[in-house]
């Protein structure tokens, strides 16, 4: 289970900074799909039984909202504009958006591996009074991880089509 969580970490976190980080990142349908291609096959392959009620329906829920919100958090921080040589959207990233991302998925990984060897008794009392499965939690980490790259990808998605739609009204 720790090493599933690990992997899924590192290839967001890899494709995200790959696509994005820098100076005049082409928006282009691969970029746009590929995130959502990533998701269509995590979820199916690591979420097998998602929590239908209780406290492990509200921790998946509530992990999903954070995604969502730190999602937001990277859209605000993307600009995204027309080439100059092109008129095609475009994005730009830096620093702020690469530290959003790192520290949202360490610490994701952090809590991962220390659920595991740091504070894994105090965890599995927590779970076993609040009535929460390992399934459920491992559910929502991911269900963070693909809720802030589908709002960062549908969020860039919505830009450059103001883009374009601003370039053709022009």
């Amino acid at each position: 289970m720790l090493q599933q969580a690990m992997l899924i970490n590192v290839a967001v976190l890899f494709a995200v900074l790959e696509a994005d980080l820098g100076p005049h990142r082409k928006i282009g349908a691969f970029r746009i799909l590929r995130p959502l291609m990533l998701a269509g096959a995590i979820v199916p392959l690591f979420i097998e039984d998602p929590a239908t009620e209780g406290a492990g329906l509200g921790l998946e829920l509530t992990a999903g909202l954070a995604g969502i919100l730190a999602g937001l958090c990277a859209i605000r921080l993307t600009h995204v504009y027309p080439s100059p040589e092109t008129g095609r959207p475009v994005s730009r990233t830096g620093f702020a958006y690469a530290t959003l991302w790192i520290t949202v998925i360490g610490a994701r990984m952090a809590f991962s591996y220390g659920s595991e060897h740091w504070f894994r008794t105090q965890l599995g009392s927590w779970m076993l009074r609040d009535d929460i499965t390992a399934d459920a939690l491992t559910d929502a980490l991911i269900l963070m991880a693909i809720a802030m790259t589908l709002t960062r990808t549908l969020g860039l998605a919505a830009r450059a089509s103001s883009v374009r739609a601003q370039a053709l009204a022009a």
